[in-house]
């Protein structure tokens, strides 16, 4: 298993994630195809453990065949920020495990990590690097089920980098985007441009804070997530004033249907929906039409649209 890897079998990537009810199941297109084509998005309830409903989706989707990949889940690792060490790529994942000991909460020597460079801001700042740590057996746990149903993973991920895949296909040449998307355990916001992650940030409102929220609550909630976002658009144009941000990208949140105008008014940079359909190829996936799928499937989708041979 390698968090950031690749190997010849059929094209595209299988993103299983494993859900507390149910096991989700995307399969992405990219290369050749004018927009990512979405051949399958599926969600099977448990039929049983974790093993036992893969080993019955193995045989039914002939999972062999396919480059696998998962997701961890929020808690389940740390993502840091730290100066690149001047060391060739091939020994940066091992150089980095010094700067990142006293950044995360839990011992490196129990860690698995992975780094993904940051394009430089200029020449007058030193190269950055995200490094995303787990602890060794939140790595195991997740890789457990898998390896018992025999399906092979070649790739565990985490959902900043989906989110970045999925706004890859929504930018605008030379812009930078900004991608909001809400699930369970709150906010996601990255920026992104020419399909790199230059910026991440986590919001504390989830979608179930969301849906709760009365009216007086609901709207400091969303003078908390339009404060938020001010302050991270304000920190990107410090970092990367070459980069214009040309939008905000709102992801289908159902608690919250008049969030986007809340955005729009309150912002100095246009903030849009997000609808799937329009950007992606959804013939075999007509559900991927309505929002609350798109909502549900996100991430999903997203850690699917690895591009071939990309370094994370």
């Amino acid at each position: 298993m390698r968090w950031f890897g690749s190997a010849q079998k059929k094209p595209g990537w299988m993103c299983v994630n494993l859900m507390p009810d149910r096991i989700d199941v995307a399969h992405v297109l990219i290369a050749g195809r004018e927009r990512p084509e979405v051949t399958l998005c599926e969600s099977y309830r448990k039929d049983g453990d974790n093993v036992s409903t893969l080993k019955r989706l193995a045989r039914v989707l002939e999972l062999d065949r396919y480059r696998c990949t998962t997701l961890l889940g929020a808690g389940q690792y740390q993502m840091v920020q730290v100066e690149a060490p001047s060391v060739p790529d091939a020994e940066l994942k091992a150089a980095v495990r010094w700067r990142v000991k006293d950044a995360i909460d839990f011992s490196i020597d129990k860690a698995t990590l992975d780094a993904l460079k940051i394009p430089a801001a200029g020449a007058s700042r030193n190269q950055q690097v995200f490094v995303v740590a787990a602890r060794n057996d939140a790595v195991a746990a997740t890789v457990k089920p898998f390896n018992d149903a025999d399906v092979s993973l070649e790739v565990v991920d985490v959902p900043e980098t989906a989110q970045r895949n999925l706004a890859a296909c929504l930018e605008e040449a030379g812009r930078a985007l900004v991608l909001l998307a809400f699930d369970e355990h709150g906010g996601l916001l990255t920026f992104s441009c020419g399909g790199e992650l230059y910026q991440y940030r986590r919001m504390d409102v989830s979608r179930d804070t969301l849906s709760t929220a009365r009216s007086e609550m609901r709207q400091q909630l969303y003078e908390r997530i339009v404060l938020e976002l001010q302050r991270s658009l304000d920190h990107f144009d410090r970092q990367f004033g070459q980069l214009v941000v040309s939008k905000v990208v709102l992801a289908p949140v159902a608690e919250a249907p008049d969030l986007q105008e809340y955005l729009a008014s309150n912002l100095s940079v246009p903030v849009v929906p997000l609808d799937l359909a329009q950007v992606l190829e959804c013939v075999h996936v007509p559900e991927l039409r309505e929002a609350a799928r798109q909502q549900q499937c996100l991430q999903l989708i997203g850690a699917a649209m690895r591009v071939e041979g990309a370094a994370a």
